[in-house]
This record gives structure tokens, sequence and C-alpha cells, in this order.
């Protein structure tokens, strides 16, 4: 969610961005979703998934279409991931060991299978990608301080530093903006699961201490004048699949730039690279952010466009909001000449072959540190579309 103030006496702008944790219902179906794809990709590098999953009280239901030579426990899947968010006791409303699953799988379409295995796109649709140089993450400060937040509450939560706590809960920050510039932190609202037996004033005096505090970058941020807003409900005991539903797909803003840049609509949890939904806005965002870094513009958003079944994207438009040291149309050119957004070539690319998904499943799929693991005795990028590996390649194309 987000939205845009203009505060008419002070003449400032406002944005505001949210993030969920890891334990929000919605979150926990796009984990196990990314969950089941990295199995199935760990032993069938080839296999087509598109996996769907809804959780409520005590239930977890999979669904949707998976064409593959493996076998994966998916029940075994759900139960893991459960667990590794903290939903271990049924007073939570959902407990990894004991609650159900249910599974209602069918094979991909072969009237897509046979465009995609062509080298096509899996599906029609617009993606984009953004990119900013307001910080190092080359990210909308909003969105990146709403995501440490809630990283910092699931790390002091299971930590136990804050023994009350539970899974689910939400951030929310406010920053004003001096034209394109951020230069304070407005409003902070944080809202946090509990147990029943905290007190308000302890959620309040720990959240502050233990997570606001320590990820507030200074510069941006004096509590002095700031609003914060801590559980403003006043309680927040039944919550996770229990307080609400939770859906794979639900959370794409919160996924992508928090509102700061479009989005075409398309998830991204449960789906193999061969769907351009996920994959194209992955090299979007890899392109856009070596736009700016490579000083071609300040704020670059970058939309591609694709037609089911065919492999060159129907429309490349580049974006720089008026910030670009060349024309829209010059560094749109070098894009095109740089980057090759064919989704085959996305995937080789970016090896997105590989299972890496389940990392991008909570606190965003963007301004996240490309880090390696090692698989199978070859080294795999986590967030490989996060490097700033084409900033020579594209001041050369663009004659820079």
């Amino acid at each position: 969610m987000s939205t845009l103030v203009l505060d008419p006496v002070l003449h400032r702008q406002l944005f505001t961005s949210e993030s969920v944790t890891e334990g929000h219902p919605d979150k926990i179906a796009d984990q196990i979703s990314d969950a089941v794809l990295d199995a199935i990709l760990e032993k069938d590098s080839a296999g087509r998934v598109a996996c769907e999953t809804l959780v409520t009280t005590g239930l977890a239901v999979i669904a949707g279409e998976i064409t593959t030579t493996t076998y994966v426990d998916i029940p075994g899947i759900v139960r893991g991931t459960l667990r590794g968010i903290g939903y271990t006791d049924a007073n939570y409303g959902i407990d990894g060991d004991t609650c159900a699953v249910m599974t209602t799988i069918d094979q991909q379409s072969p009237d897509i299978a046979q465009g995609v295995d062509t080298g096509g796109a899996g599906d029609q649709g617009m993606m984009f990608g953004y990119a900013s140089d307001e910080n190092e993450a080359y990210m909308p400060t909003p969105i990146l301080l709403a995501h440490r937040l809630t990283e910092r509450l699931a790390e002091v939560r299971k930590s136990g530093k804050l023994s009350w706590a539970r899974p689910d809960g939400k951030a929310q920050v406010t920053v004003e903006y001096d034209g394109e510039r951020p230069v304070r932190v407005d409003t902070v609202v944080i809202s946090t699961q509990h147990s029943p037996d905290v007190t308000s004033e302890q959620i309040r005096r720990e959240v502050l201490e233990r997570v606001i505090e320590p990820v507030m970058p200074r510069e941006l941020f004096d509590p002095e004048h700031c609003t914060i807003h801590i559980n403003p409900t006043g309680r927040f005991v039944i919550g996770g699949p229990h307080g609400d539903a939770g859906l794979t797909g639900r959370k794409i803003i919160v996924d992508t730039y928090g509102g700061m840049g479009r989005h075409g609509g398309g998830a991204f949890s449960g789906k193999d690279a061969t769907k351009v939904d996920r994959s194209a806005a992955y090299a979007a965002r890899w392109a856009a952010k070596n736009v700016v870094a490579a000083g071609l513009a300040r704020r670059c958003e970058i939309q591609l466009a694709y037609a089911i079944g065919v492999a060159e994207p129907v429309s490349v438009r580049v974006d720089t909001f008026g910030t670009g040291t060349l024309g829209d149309d010059r560094i749109s050119e070098a894009v095109r000449e740089v980057f090759d957004f064919k989704p085959r070539e996305i995937i080789r690319q970016l090896d997105l072959r590989s299972p890496i998904f389940r990392s991008t499943a909570a606190y965003g799929h963007f301004g996240r540190e490309t880090t390696s693991i090692r698989l199978d005795g070859r080294e795999v990028k986590l967030f490989p579309w996060e490097e700033l590996n084409r900033v020579d390649h594209l001041r050369s194309a663009a004659g820079m």
C-alpha cells in the first residue's frame, strides 16, 4: 500500500510504503510456493511450476500447475516452512506439525508449453523495473526502511529479545521528500502480533528501543519530530492465518517498490522463470539499476511487454522522469544494445534455473545484497539481478 500526500501549508511531499513480516499470512503463502518451486528446481532444473498457496486456520491448500520429472514432498515442505517462520504452536492459528495440508496439482497446459518450449514468453503482459540514486540500494527510501523494520522485528522475535512477539506483523514508513530527495522520516507505524499477557506500554517501549531505533538512519530519523504508532489498535493477539487467510501473490507492491514506480500486476512467487511476470520484472530491475549506476539518470523505470509464445518483447520503454543525462530515446537504444530481454536469455544470464527463489519471498525482491551459495559443487548467486555488471557496457553504448 502507498499514498502520496501534498501539504498545502508546508509545501512538503510525503510518500508512504509498507512491508510485512515473514509471518504475515500472505507472505507465508509466498514462502511456501517458492519453497515448492526451489525443491523442484533442485532436482529438475527444467521443471515448469505455477504453485499457489492458501493458508487459513489450521490448513494449507496447495494448488496449481506443475510439470516435472521429479517428486517432492509438498506436505513436508509446507510444514518445514511454517516451522521455520515460527508457527510451532496451535494457539498461533496454524502449527507446522499438526496443520492439515491439501494438494491439488495439474500439469502445465500443452497449449502454453508449445510456445515456451521454443523460447517464447509464458504469458502476455507488461513488467516494470525501477531504480533511483537516493540510497546505496538504489531503492525508494520508504519501502527500503519498511523492509528493514520488518526484518528487524522478525530477527528480535526469533532471537528471544522480544519473547512476547508472535510471527505476524507490519511496518509502514512515511518519508518527507524535498523534490526527489528524502530528507526526513515523518511517520513510522508498526503492528506486531503478541502474546495476550504483555502490556501495551511494554510493547511500545521495547519495539521503539529494539526495532525502530537500531535500524532508522540517523540522518533521516529524529524520534522527537517523528510520529510513531506502535500497535495503534491497542491489541494484536489474533493474527497470522487465524486472523486473515493468506494467498500467494497478494503483496505485489510490498514485493517491488512500495508504490514508487508502476507495476504490471503479475505476482512472482511460485512461478518458474519461464513466466515473464517474474523473470522479466527481474531483468527490468537489473537494467534500470545499471542505468542509474552508470550515471545515465538519477531515476529510471523500464517497462517490458510480451506476447505469449513470442521471444522478443513487443515493447521496451525507458522513462528517466527528466533526470537523464541523455534523452530517453538514446538511453533506450543503449539498454536494448546491452540487454537481451528474450525470456531464454534472461534465464541464462541470471541463472534462473537454480533454486534461489525462497530467499526472495519475504522482505522484497529488490534492493537486496547479491550473495552466493554453494549448490551441487558450484557457486549460485542469490539476487543476481541486483548486480552492477553492465555499467561500463551501458556507458560505452551511450557514447560516454
